[in-house]
């Protein structure tokens, strides 16, 4: 292919919005040319790279906006140390079927077991599959809207917890809630019901709930909004945090 060709594929590229075709025209034209590709087969490398691009590109600028703590992947979730944790389940989460159905996942179990890990796990596999994301934990989420409403931005500041197709409420009864908190909450709860997906962690079970929340008539006004469709997995088993702290005393003991 000659540069003349070559100088008027990348600024037709650059008109198009194509800034990546733009600085790899070559490339791609040198690979063509190594393999003798037919003109259909050119046209689909250059598509499926750019295309490959673009979700690279989104993908990251959906993380950005999350405000995930951290990229974690179930590949690196140590299920070996949670035996009577079925990996089954939590690998159906990342399905994403849920997340298609606009229900929910619960994950429920004492600290430091790795449930933030496995909610984040999955909400990165649904922001890689394009679907938009948020992450907060439960008492920022209460803090931001107590704000909110005192200043009269209320309706919009609920937007942040609306829009997003998967919401992760992390550390559900770290502290318990005033009733007019947990009304606030009750409101995130019914107005994503069947519209969009939450994915909540709890050290608490849903019996507990009631003093969570402060009034035992909303918290099952809640959890009946919540559990209506949701997958529910209880991770009971030892602490990673403790595991990884005993490991860093022993390395100390041995060094001393």
């Amino acid at each position: 292919m000659s540069e003349l060709v070559s100088t008027r594929i990348r600024t037709t590229a650059g008109k198009l919005g194509l800034p990546h075709l733009v600085e790899t025209i070559n490339e791609y034209i040198r690979r063509a040319d190594e393999a003798k590709m037919g003109y259909l087969d050119f046209l689909d490398l250059v598509l499926s790279e750019e295309l490959a691009v673009r979700d690279d590109r989104r993908f990251r600028q959906g993380q950005r906006l999350s405000k995930l703590p951290h990229h974690k992947t179930l590949d690196e979730y140590d299920f070996s140390f949670q035996p009577d944790l079925d990996p089954r389940k939590v690998k159906d989460l990342a399905t994403l079927s849920f997340v298609e159905a606009k229900a929910n996942a619960a994950l429920l179990g004492p600290p430091g077991v790795g449930k933030t890990h496995i909610a984040v796990a999955v909400a990165v596999a649904a922001c890689r599959a394009g679907y938009s994301i948020y992450f907060t934990s439960l008492d920022d989420m209460v803090r931001n809207l107590k704000t909110a409403e005192a200043a009269g931005r209320l309706l919009n500041r609920l937007g942040t917890y609306l829009r997003p197709s998967v919401l992760v409420v992390d550390e559900v009864g770290y502290q318990p809630l005033e009733r007019a908190e947990a009304n606030l909450v009750f409101q995130v709860i019914s107005k994503r019901y069947e519209k969009g997906s939450i994915i909540l962690t709890s050290d608490k079970t849903f019996s507990e709930w009631g003093q969570v929340f402060g009034d035992e008539v909303l918290a099952t006004a809640i959890l009946d909004r919540l559990l209506h469709h949701c997958d529910v997995i209880s991770v009971n088993g030892p602490s990673y945090r403790l595991k990884n702290r005993l490991k860093a005393i022993e390395r100390e003991t041995e060094v001393a």
